[in-house]
């Protein structure tokens, strides 16, 4: 009963509040699209054909590999083929990410599916420890029986590699600072073009010396540098899809700045999590015993999250009396 009765009592408030947020959002959706006309508007469009060459690229990349892979009777090239294809189905998930990320909210999905792009690069990651342990068991079998490879395939086909790797990663370059899964694409694509050039390599040293164990032996080391490289995108989609306030930006100084607001005496329940690998949302209570301070201190401090902290979907929550509190203690809820 405690709590229809405390609704009641700061309904007229709590409507304040509400509303103040719909004029905040409608500036924050304006200021949001005219973002969106300079630097957000092209990214998608860009990255749209990036995510395409990059794809048609290298499944043409990886047949031809797996083929003269099988054809030199080389695990290296093999396994980088393996690798490539895991690129594929890396761009792929991203892609797809990156198109539903776009879908509008519905009844349901009120965040849209702006999600999926955290599963995508938490997918990639998952997909890159997978592949890096199978190319490792294969060379473990490698180096315990080596067997005889045609050096000059390894080396050419894997100068190929090279290019393909390196162009496509050359194609998401400039996004990889503002999204994960951009940067997910970008990292495949530079670890895939040293992939290849330690197989050339590989290649080079067989040719001169023979020695058959250099094959898995370079497999061994490349493994290790993907696993390094997919650790941090592992334990960053995961901290995400926990709901984990973002790397980037400092828990305690949104709320000393949300508790600097003139008018403010306190703040309590405040909570910011990723929408998506390249949007954050906030919310809070704000107490605030000398009345309510109008919309535009909402409008203002919405604007304020926007421009220090790149936060851009605030809800704040007024309150009057320090005692107001939504988040009733477990004991309340019937």
């Amino acid at each position: 009963m405690s709590h229809s009765h405390s609704h009641s009592h700061h309904g007229h408030h709590h409507y304040h509040a509400a509303h103040a947020h719909d004029h905040g959002h409608a500036h924050d959706d304006h200021a949001h699209d005219d973002h969106a006309h300079h630097g957000h508007h092209h990214a998608p469009v860009d990255f749209g054909r990036a995510f395409l060459i990059g794809i048609t690229l290298n499944t043409a990349f990886v047949g031809i590999e797996s083929l003269y892979g099988y054809l030199a009777n080389s695990t290296a090239l093999l396994a980088d083929a393996g690798h490539n294809l895991s690129d594929v189905l890396g761009l792929a998930t991203a892609w797809i990410a990156a198109v539903l990320s776009k879908r509008a909210p519905t009844a349901r999905y009120t965040y849209g599916l702006r999600n999926t792009s955290i599963l995508a690069a938490l997918a990639n990651a998952v997909l890159l420890l997978i592949a890096s342990g199978a190319i490792l068991l294969e060379a473990v079998q490698r180096l315990i029986e080596p067997e005889p490879v045609k050096s000059l395939t390894i080396i050419v086909v894997a100068a190929i590699g090279i290019l393909v790797n390196g162009a496509t990663a050359w194609l998401f370059a400039s996004g990889q600072k503002g999204d994960i899964n951009i940067r997910g694409a970008y990292l495949h694509m530079m670890a895939d073009a040293g992939v290849s050039a330690g197989v050339v390599i590989a290649g080079l040293i067989i040719m001169q010396t023979g020695w058959l164990w250099i094959d898995p032996l370079t497999s061994l080391a490349v493994v290790g540098v993907i696993v390094w490289s997919t650790w941090s995108l592992l334990r960053e989609s995961t901290a995400m899809s926990l709901a984990a306030v973002p790397a980037s930006i400092d828990p305690a100084a949104v709320r000393a700045m949300l508790a600097s607001r003139p008018g403010v005496s306190s703040i309590h329940d405040l909570h910011i999590w990723p929408m998506s690998t390249t949007e954050t949302a906030l919310t809070a209570h704000l107490v605030t015993p000398g009345g309510h301070p109008g919309d535009g201190f909402l409008v203002e401090t919405c604007q304020l999250l926007q421009e220090h902290f790149r936060i851009n979907h605030s809800t704040i929550q007024i309150e009057i009396s320090e005692h107001s509190n939504c988040a009733l203690a477990p004991d309340h809820v019937i």
